[in-house]
């Protein structure tokens, strides 16, 4: 699964305007959000669709954020991770 090129994130703007409005987040790159010095999201393509890859503890968790359903959750799972620190 290649890391999301330029189309990709076109796609997912909307989705990443949201992520942008969170205290705490620097996007050192289109589409890759660190929290401190941590990575700490990123974005997947592949034919089976999109996927953001969220640090949820110590490791990465993949959701699917091709439907406004899917991104509505993975937003809301965003918040929980960042609400616990």
């Amino acid at each position: 699964m290649k890391h999301a090129g330029d189309a990709a994130l076109e796609a997912l703007e909307d989705l990443l305007i949201k992520v942008r409005e969170h205290d705490g987040l620097k996007e050192k790159k289109r589409g890759v959000f660190y929290k401190q010095s941590t990575a700490f999201l990123h974005f997947h393509e592949d034919p089976a669709g999109l996927f953001g890859d969220l640090r949820v503890g110590s490791d990465f968790e993949r959701f699917p954020v091709n439907t406004k359903q899917e991104r509505k959750a993975f937003l809301s799972k965003l918040g929980s991770v960042l609400q616990k620190g």
